[in-house]
């Protein structure tokens, strides 16, 4: 005879005392914008001032596309696609290649916008968040985009 024939009132005790102790293992937290901007720091630096002729700073322009919707166009397909040709950032020069930050869901490109928005970017015009949705729909209507073609939106999105 078993223990739990014996003393079945034990053995539905140690049974719920092992599912507790035992839990399911938790999902693992999506990183968050800081944390996903330490990609962006390794060009741009941890304080996104750049480094003046090779990496621009994301600091007023940034502020500035933001506040319009070509600009928004613009910054989401930056992290996306990446860049690939001369920009005019703070009226300095730049001609450099970004890399299309490859493997970040909608939810960490727009989480690391929006640090960039609120955390480094601090002056400028006020910050509108982005959002899932909106970096989704950016996404499927510049499927076709090249980095390159990329750049050539920067002036246009009221970049300067």
């Amino acid at each position: 005879m078993t223990a739990r024939a014996l003393f079945p009132a034990a053995a539905v005790l140690f049974g719920a005392l092992a599912v507790s102790v035992h839990p399911a293992p938790a999902a693992s937290p999506a990183p968050t914008g800081a944390a996903t901007f330490t990609r962006c720091a390794a060009c741009h630096t941890a304080t996104g001032k750049g480094v003046p002729g090779a990496y621009p700073p994301l600091g007023s322009d940034f502020r500035k596309m933001a506040a319009k919707p070509a600009g928004r166009r613009y910054l989401v397909l930056a992290v996306v696609k990446g860049l690939n040709g001369p920009l005019t950032v703070e009226g300095k020069p730049y001609r450099g290649v970004m890399p299309a930050q490859t493997g970040l869901d909608d939810a960490a490109v727009a989480g690391v916008l929006n640090h960039i928005g609120t955390a480094i970017a601090a002056s400028g015009p006020a910050f509108k968040a982005f959002t899932v949705a909106e970096v989704a729909a950016v996404k499927a209507g510049g499927a076709g985009m090249t980095s390159a073609d990329v750049a050539r939106l920067h002036a246009q999105a009221g970049g300067g």
